[in-house]
C-alpha cells in the first residue's frame, strides 16, 4: 500500500499532540498554535487511503535553519517502510537547511546514518510548584510588555535564528507564564512556563548569570500548585544549569540527544538553563 504524504490542515494539527502524547512525550496543549505561527505547513502527516499511518514536523524557521520533530509511525502500521517514508519527505522539506531534532539515545545511530551529529546531551527533570503566589521582583516583568525585537535578540542566545512569529504565539499560550529578567531596564534573560498534558513544563530559561537563572526559575514556579509536576529540560553539560535544578531537590527522568545535519549553530551556552521543549523525533 502506498502512503500520500501532505502537510497536515490545522484542524489535523492536535493529531500530532495526540500521538504524542500516547508515546509518553507530554506536549504543550496548545503546542500547535506556536509552531503553525512559524511554519503554517511544518507539520506532514502520510496516510493510506482515508487512515493516518505517519506523522512528523519539518518546521522552516529560516533560509538556513529547520527543526524535526514528532517524528511517529502509528504501532499498527510499524515495520512497512512508512516511517522511512515520511522521514525522507521531511528531509526534503528543509533541504539546504541545517537542521536539528531532538532523539532518545537509542535512536542516534539512525539519525547519524542519516548525517546528523551529537551536539549535546539534554536531562529532563522534574519538580513541583511553589503555592507562593506571583512573585513581586520588579525587575521581573511580563514578557508581553518587552518590545518583540529584544526579546528576539535575546532568544537567539539559544536559537540559531530569528524566530518572532513563533515567540509571540509561544508567551501567549492559555495557562502560560512568559517573564523577562531587567538589569537597568534591558532585557538580559526570560522564561517560559506552558501548561501540558501532564503538569507543566519551563522553556526556554535563558539568563546571564547563576543569580539571575535562579530568580526566573522560582519565580515561574512560584503560583503553581506544589502537587503539580513541573519539567525543565537542560544542557546536561552545564554545570549551573545541573546545579540549580539539583539545589532544589528536582530529580532527572529523561535523556534527550540535540543533534544537527549541517554546520552545527553558534550559540551561548553559558545563558542556556533551560531548552525549548520540541517533541522527540
Amino acid at each position: 500500500m502506498h502512503i500520500q504524504i501532505r502537510s497536515m490542515k490545522p484542524e489535523e494539527i492536535d493529531l500530532a499532540l495526540d500521538w504524542a502524547a500516547a508515546e509518553g512525550w507530554n506536549p504543550g496543549l496548545q503546542d500547535a498554535v506556536p509552531f503553525r505561527a512559524a511554519d503554517p505547513e511544518g507539520f506532514l502527516i502520510g496516510r493510506i487511503d482515508t487512515t493516518p499511518v505517519a506523522i512528523i514536523s519539518a518546521v522552516r524557521y529560516a533560509e538556513t535553519f529547520g527543526f524535526i520533530g514528532f517524528y511517529i509511525v502509528h504501532p499498527d502500521w510499524r515495520g512497512q517502510g512508512h516511517g522511512w517514508a515520511i522521514w525522507q519527505a521531511a528531509m526534503a522539506r528543509l533541504a539546504g537547511r541545517t537542521i536539528g531534532l531532538d532523539g532518545v539515545p537509542a535512536q542516534q545511530d539512525n539519525y547519524r546514518r542519516s548525517g546528523f551529529e551529537l551536539a549535546y546531551r539534554q536531562v529532563r527533570y522534574q519538580g513541583h510548584g511553589l503555592a507562593q503566589g506571583v512573585s513581586s521582583d520588579p525587575e521581573l516583568v511580563d514578557l508581553h510588555q518587552v518590545p518583540p525585537a529584544e526579546l528576539a535578540a535575546c532568544d537567539r542566545a539559544s536559537f540559531p535564528t530569528a524566530r518572532e512569529a513563533f515567540l509571540h504565539a509561544w508567551i501567549r499560550q492559555p495557562r502560560t507564564r512568559a517573564l523577562g529578567l531587567l538589569d537597568q531596564g534591558r532585557l538580559v534573560g526570560y522564561g517560559v512556563r506552558r501548561a501540558c498534558r501532564q503538569g507543566f513544563k519551563i522553556g526556554p530559561l535563558l539568563a546571564a548569570t547563576p543569580a539571575g537563572a535562579e530568580r526566573l526559575f522560582t519565580a515561574l514556579r512560584a503560583d503553581v500548585a506544589c502537587e503539580e509536576p513541573v519539567f525543565l529540560d537542560i544542557p546536561a553539560g552545564h554545570p549551573a544549569a545541573v546545579a540549580l535544578v539539583q539545589r532544589h531537590g528536582w530529580q532527572p527522568v529523561f535523556e534527550t540527544a540535540r543533534m544537527y545535519a549541517g554546520p552545527a549553530p553558534t550559540l551561548d551556552p553559558a545563558r542556556i538553563y533551560g531548552v525549548t521543549s520540541f517533541e522527540l523525533g
